[in-house]
């Protein structure tokens, strides 16, 4: 079994010795370390020279491998007891002072407590010598949490006043004294809630008791009593104030901690579902400032990595706050350009450009760097919990911009593969397709060339034809080559004008002469004067591919038609025009629909000359019709066949008078 051994972090100028002594001790044992740090409700008012020596010690654990962990709880004994337990901690290391108790009523000591609380668990103790001053600054920092204050003073006394006059009340209406009784412990209850710390409590219950004495008891305005059972009156209401206060102040402090840690563990909780929704890196370091301003209430700026560079950084301010600003923004940059060259933190607060205002840290997954973030601290250090919860906020932004980086990568490795197999297709298709027209070419040159006198004038003619046929199917095709490589690389150009779609029909149609041997072209317009925005050259180029595909795909002796008509877009306020190519062929299935306007997708079809489609027409036909802000679909012709129809933007016609 792995051994894990635990070490508890403190403020204590020997704590270091420990962390060492546990250090070696999990290397001895080849076991992993973990670091703990109690926060108990005092530790908000840790002095500044406890809260850097315990900057120290947690940095010192970093450096010795350890695991930085943070809980919390006012039984400090109790809370390294459960920890070890929950996490299958092995192995405790802790320190204990050398000086023993002195006197009867001495408290039992925190060693002693731990191994009450667990005595399943191997405790190592490190004696500690200095603990003894520790102890001292402990009592400072409570006296100096308890110190006066005019204004709790002011409300102590209103409140006695107020349990005073009630007491009065409560005598006029002829009522026992344990009803006067129960009114000052309420107001003794009451200064401790509104008060800090347990010097205002207790001098109000010394303050109740007195009052009470000197108003309410036999003889009036003295501080003597004629019944004996008084004293022993005076003795539980003294303890029963007390403890009340004393309950009421330390449950404020609870309450107060489990606020606070509530919400940090809320501004956690929705950085993770932030993070998640986001998407791409900026969404997210956006997201990621927002909630470290949240958490913190500092000042935050978020630099992105780029090529190993620091991007300009995005700045947050907490909400009512003035941007501060800082003089040397040279030594902020650096220190931040430090930390992601290095990987560590840099700014104040480190060994590294200690000037600066702000601590730098990277965003990081293992030992790649995804961004840097630099808080404001000034002469704010941050808390244990504070640390604990900006790490975590930064773990989940390293690992959302490294999911983004990768869904990035797929996508682009899918559009990679993607146009790897187009190019594998179209040379496949090519290297096969293209043989049969080029072999007629050949083979009716060669019989031209070395028979022609065998040959009378029609054979001669049919020949001819069948040259220019293929010709002009090569030219068709490298023309489509030339606009996919066009459109490809973004260099399509688009001049568009209005023109007359009628003449633009026209000028297709002319193109089309000699492939539509066998069928007729009808051409019907609700109007000739029908004007369109389009560039002419590209529509005619769709106009040529869809009447091709109509003529390749039908049998002789049927008709193609070609329909336009203008109508009002829906959900549009100018109107558009529509143009359909309507043949009467074989038509195609449902879910072949969508399909015939990829590219390459050639389908099962055969055409009558063999030759097959590199299915770049209609595609080709669909990026244009799009580049200039139409539609195209397929549709099927009743009774059979097909119908390809495509929308322009109209123009309305002017008439000059």
């Amino acid at each position: 079994m792995e051994e894990r051994i635990l070490v508890c972090l403190s403020s204590s100028p020997s704590n270091g010795k420990i962390i060492r002594t546990a250090a070696q001790m999990a290397e001895a044992f080849n076991g992993t370390l973990t670091a703990l740090f109690v926060e108990t409700p005092l530790a908000g008012k840790m002095g500044k020279e406890d809260q850097e020596r315990l900057k120290g010690n947690i940095k010192l654990a970093k450096q010795s491998g350890a695991e930085i962990e943070t809980v919390y709880g006012d039984d400090i004994s109790f809370q390294i007891a459960e920890f070890a337990r929950l996490s299958g901690i092995t192995r405790i290391v802790i320190g204990r002072s050398a000086a023993k108790k002195k006197g009867v009523f001495a408290g039992t000591s925190l060693v002693e407590k731990l191994i009450d609380h667990a005595p399943e668990m191997e405790i190592y103790i490190i004696p500690d010598s200095q603990m003894g001053p520790e102890v001292i600054r402990k009592w400072n920092r409570l006296a100096q949490k308890n110190a006066f204050s005019f204004k709790a003073a002011v409300k102590s006394a209103g409140i006695l006043f107020a349990a005073t006059a009630v007491g009065w009340l409560f005598e006029k209406l002829k009522l026992t004294d344990a009803n006067i009784i129960t009114v000052y412990i309420l107001g003794v209850l009451l200064i401790s809630i509104v008060t800090e710390g347990w010097f205002y409590s207790f001098s109000s219950t010394i303050a109740s008791v007195l009052i009470f004495n000197f108003l309410f008891t036999a003889p009036r305005f003295t501080l003597r009593a004629y019944d004996r059972s008084y004293p022993f009156t005076f003795a539980v209401m003294f303890l029963a104030a007390l403890i009340t206060g004393s309950l009421a102040s330390r449950l404020k402090q609870h309450a107060g901690q489990a606020a606070r840690d509530a919400y940090r563990l809320k501004v956690l909780l929705d950085t993770n579902q932030l993070l998640q929704q986001a998407k791409g890196k900026t969404e997210i370091l956006e997201g990621a400032a927002q909630q470290i301003v949240k958490l913190l209430k500092r000042e935050t700026v978020i630099y992105d990595v780029k090529d190993g560079k620091l991007e300009h950084p995005l700045r947050r301010v907490p909400q009512g706050e003035e941007d501060i600003t800082i003089e040397d923004e040279a030594c902020e940059e650096q220190a931040a350009a430090w930390a992601l060259e290095n990987n560590r933190h840099a700014g104040t607060g480190t060994d590294h450009f200690k000037q600066a205002k702000r601590q730098y840290l990277a965003i990081r997954v293992n030992s790649t760097v995804y961004g840097v973030v630099g808080i404001m601290i000034q002469k704010q250090p941050l808390d244990a919990f504070e640390n604990s919860v900006l790490l975590s906020i930064l773990g989940e932004c390293a690992l959302a911009l490294e999911n983004d980086k990768n869904v990035r990568e797929k996508e682009e490795a899918a559009i990679l593969a993607k146009n790897e197999q187009l190019r594998a297709n179209l040379l496949r298709t090519i290297s096969h397709d293209l043989r049969t027209p080029l072999t007629s070419i050949s083979g009716n040159a060669n019989n031209l060339l070395y028979n022609e006198s065998c040959l009378d004038a029609q054979m001669r003619r049919q020949i001819y034809g069948d040259i220019y046929d293929d010709s002009m199917w090569l030219i068709d095709l490298v023309e489509n080559l030339l606009s996919v490589t066009r459109i490809e690389e973004g260099r399509m150009q688009i001049r568009q004008s209005a023109e007359l779609v009628d003449e633009v029909i026209k000028e297709a149609l002319k193109h089309t002469g000699q492939s539509r041997t066998g069928r007729t072209i009808k051409v019907e317009e609700e109007d000739e004067l029908i004007l369109a925005k389009m560039d002419a050259r590209l529509i005619v180029q769709v106009l040529i591919n869809l009447i091709g595909n109509a003529v390749k795909y039908t049998p002789q002796g049927t008709d193609i038609t070609v329909r336009v008509k203008k109508e009002k877009a829906e959900n549009a306020e100018r109107s558009q025009v529509i143009i359909s190519v309507c043949d009467l062929g074989n038509g195609i299935p449902d879910d072949r629909k969508e399909r015939v306007f990829d590219m390459f997708y050639t389908g099962s079809d055969q055409v009558a000359d063999s030759r097959r489609s590199l299915g770049l027409g209609l595609g080709l036909c669909r990026s244009i019709i799009n580049a200039h802000g139409g539609k195209i679909w397929i549709s099927d012709n009743i009774p059979h066949g097909a119908v390809v129809t495509f929308t322009l933007p109209a123009e309305e016609v002017a008439l000059n008078e």
